[in-house]
């Protein structure tokens, strides 16, 4: 059948026009048919001009293709590709089209393929020769070659396959200490923030005469976090070392959101306690009414084992890395710390560094000759693994909760393990959730272990029915909660003496609940932990004691001994941390 019958009426004019032309253009694209790439501005024209040299039609045909061809670049778009259906009908792998059938299976490489030489890509320019070069038997090759390309590029889902530890590094210290400064550095300095960002948020900085803040809007990303240059909640960031996963959980310094550094130090396994070197600014921090005291004093009751604490901005003119002023503050920290807990040998380890500058955070410095230890870096992936059991029942205190495509949680899994499609309990509520998805630091997963930061979307409970601190467990091993428990405290600050009825907050793992002391049981010596025989009429600072609680509602809670994680707390009055204690034993409510 002759092709010319199968054109459409729609051009009849223009027939008369090409037919002359056809004469001198016939031999030029039978011979030189590669150079019709350029002359053509859609990608139709493109594709079927390697069919002339591999069908051996008759003259006709040719004729036929070339007046098309030319009426192709004046006629619309839609109807030019409507012919080329028709008249290459035969040429299966030739006919797919921008905006035509979507069935086609080849249609993407082929905009890909025209792509390539345009955005001379290497090897882009040499493809074309080749197209036109090929037989029909290895054109259809090529088209396979071409599908096969963008697949490598969809599984890059790979990180999880080694399972790193994951440790959570908690951040904490007085007021402008630089805490989120060395976040933000040693996101920088990993790779987690590209320069590009940094610059852009340095520009930022620089118009609100605020240069030295930049780093710090790497996790401070609340605008009214950046405008008053105080972190407020707890600002989370992932980084990797060659052995280990870290979760930065940096911690507002600001004596106002000290419940919320509760919050953040409870997820955490380390603290980072950041401390201004600069003059005055360190003996600000450490005085009575300065938050480095009480920062290390809650890390300690949240059950952080090890504390590193980083003596920061030692480029400052008043410092210049001196060693004097290095061991001034080291001097008077150590025997705080020992008094909160912590055993200078094996849990303290002191060093100097720069957050602005990175100095001694991921390579030696040079100004620092004296210090012979491990930058920041290397030194937090030196540290020994913890010993966690995966075994253990599940144990989720939930941080934060949001609705998105469902409801979504946030905490640390303090025990046991978490899989996709498991049937869980909420505590204290008893409601029976069901896990859809996984999120552990923002990378989805099958399974999770203990240790990890999570993200949960859960099925069988709205939003609105959680609340931070109830507790994810397994339907086997249920946690306890109630409202009264017997515990031990210890009264740190307190103007005047405690008495039963006395009211206070209650900050245990992630809960935070009005909790009333409701009788003092007795009196513990410190030196030889021997109990009173007698009940106490009050207790006072420095006194250790045991007494009843009642919580205004029920709360999730186990016993210390049990349960570490779960069975720590502080008491806080009038934005200060009154005492901290341990639970001993859990009272059955009398109904």
């Amino acid at each position: 059948m002759d092709p010319r019958d199968t054109a459409p009426d729609s051009w009849e004019q223009e027939d008369d026009l090409e037919a002359t032309i056809d004469g001198q253009l016939e031999p030029a694209f039978t011979t030189l048919n590669v150079n019709a790439k350029p002359f053509v501005p859609n990608i139709n024209a493109a594709e079927f001009v390697p069919s002339f040299a591999m069908k051996a039609h008759s003259e006709n045909l040719n004729s036929a293709v070339a007046v098309e061809k030319i009426s192709s670049m004046e006629v619309s778009e839609s109807t030019g590709i409507y012919l080329v259906g028709h008249v290459c009908s035969d040429i299966t792998y030739n006919t797919p089209v921008e905006n035509g059938d979507t069935e086609m299976t080849t249609e993407e490489p082929w905009d890909q393929k025209e792509a390539e030489p345009n955005e001379e890509e290497p090897g882009g320019g040499d493809r074309g020769p080749a197209v036109a070069a090929t037989t029909e038997e290895t054109a259809p090759e090529m088209m396979e070659e071409e599908e096969e390309t963008p697949v490598p590029k969809v599984p890059l889902t790979q990180p999880d396959a080694p399972k790193k530890e994951h440790i959570n590094v908690v951040f904490i210290g007085h007021v402008d200490a630089g805490k989120s400064t060395i976040g933000g550095q040693i996101m920088y300095l990993t790779g987690m923030v590209d320069k590009r960002t940094l610059e852009k948020y340095e520009r930022e900085a620089k118009e609100k005469n605020r240069e030295t803040w930049y780093l710090s809007w790497a996790l401070d990303t609340n605008q009214e976090e950046r405008d008053k240059g105080k972190t407020v909640e707890v600002g989370r960031a992932y980084f990797e070392t060659d052995k280990k996963h870290f979760t930065i959980l940096d911690a507002p310094g600001h004596k106002s959101f000290v419940p919320n550094m509760i919050g953040g130090a409870s997820q955490a396994d380390l603290a980072v306690l950041v401390i201004s070197a600069r003059k005055g600014e360190f003996e600000t921090g450490f005085e009575k009414g300065g938050q480095t005291r009480e920062h290390a004093m809650l890390a300690k009751t949240a059950g952080v084992k090890h504390l590193i604490v980083l003596v920061n901005k030692m480029d400052d003119p008043t410092v210049n890395w001196s060693l004097e002023r290095y061991e001034e503050c080291k001097e008077k920290l150590v025997p705080f710390l020992k008094k909160v807990g912590f055993n200078p040998k094996k849990d303290i380890h002191f060093m100097p560094c720069s957050g602005l500058t990175g100095a001694n955070l991921k390579e030696p410095t040079d100004m620092c000759s004296w210090y012979t230890g491990l930058p920041f870096i290397p030194h937090l992936d030196s540290l020994p693994n913890f010993n966690r059991s995966s075994d253990g029942p599940v144990r989720l205190p939930i941080v934060d909760k949001y609705k998105d495509m469902g409801t979504v949680i946030l905490g640390k899994l303090e025990s046991g393990s978490i899989s996709k499609a498991q049937q869980l309990v909420m505590m204290p509520n008893r409601h029976v959730v069901e896990v859809l998805s996984l999120l552990s630091d923002d990378v989805e997963t099958d399974d999770a272990g203990p240790g990890e930061n999570l993200k949960l979307r859960l099925k069988g409970i709205e939003e609105e029915e959680i609340l931070p601190g109830f507790i994810l467990c397994n339907a086997e091993n249920l946690c306890h909660s109630g409202r009264t428990f017997d515990a031990q405290i210890v009264i740190i600050e307190h103007k005047s003496i405690i008495c039963p009825g006395y009211n206070a907050v209650l900050h245990i793992h992630t809960c935070i609940e009005e909790v009333q002391i409701t009788a003092l049981i007795c009196l513990v010596d410190k030196k030889t932990g021997e109990k009173s025989k007698t009940r106490p009429r009050f207790v006072k600072q420095d006194q250790v004691c045991i007494a009843r609680l009642r919580t205004a509602g029920t709360i999730c809670l186990e016993t210390f001994k049990e349960f570490p994680q779960m069975g720590r707390f502080t008491l806080r009055d009038e934005g200060k941390t009154i005492a901290i204690g341990k639970v001993l034993k859990l009272v059955a409510e009398r109904d």
